[in-house]
């Protein structure tokens, strides 16, 4: 096998950098939601306590880790993944995959359905997971972009896409 050469991947920088600042400001909207909205403390509360979850990319990208404490508060644990131990881990096959995700040229359901995403760990704890993106996705962002973000645009109060998004928002960019 004289001659043979290595061909690596190129690094995409811009492409991870964008991918860092997403899952930076998606766990702490996470963190910011789980203090506001009513639904996503519900899917919280059902999951055991010390429990993390992380949202990643095959095989050394970006990676998120949310976790609940002892007291219930659900907290954005940064991106290492040697520090904390995660219970469930949803991964997306390739870097690419994870990009269109958090460009939201492809829903949730979407690439799951095309195979783009490993769970490792309980399914429902998998399904809470991506109920509360969900949600923090219609709190995030402008309809249009919603829409293409999710399944199903929810029908929501007034006062649920004015004043609860503004404060998921305001807690967002404070970090608390």
């Amino acid at each position: 096998m004289e001659g043979f050469i290595e061909i690596r991947p190129r690094r995409r920088f811009f492409l991870r950098l964008y991918l860092h600042i997403m899952l930076r400001v998606l766990g702490r909207a996470i963190q910011a939601a789980a203090r506001v909205d009513e639904d996503v403390k519900k899917e919280f509360n059902a999951m055991p306590e010390n429990y993390t979850f992380s949202l990643g990319a095959f095989p050394a990208g970006p990676c998120m880790i949310i976790g609940k404490d002892t007291q219930g508060i659900v907290r954005y644990m940064g991106s290492d993944m040697e520090k904390q131990p995660v219970h469930l881990k949803i991964t997306l096959k390739s870097v690419r995959h994870f990009f269109s995700l958090l460009t939201f040229t492809e829903s949730t359901p979407v690439s799951n359905a095309r195979n783009r995403m490993i769970v490792s760990g309980d399914v429902p704890y998998a399904c809470a997971a991506v109920r509360i993106m969900d949600i923090v996705q219609v709190y995030l962002l402008p309809r249009w972009m919603a829409k293409m973000a999710i399944k199903r645009y929810p029908r929501w109060t007034f006062k649920r896409h004015t004043v609860d998004r503004a404060k998921v928002l305001i807690r967002t960019l404070l970090g608390f």
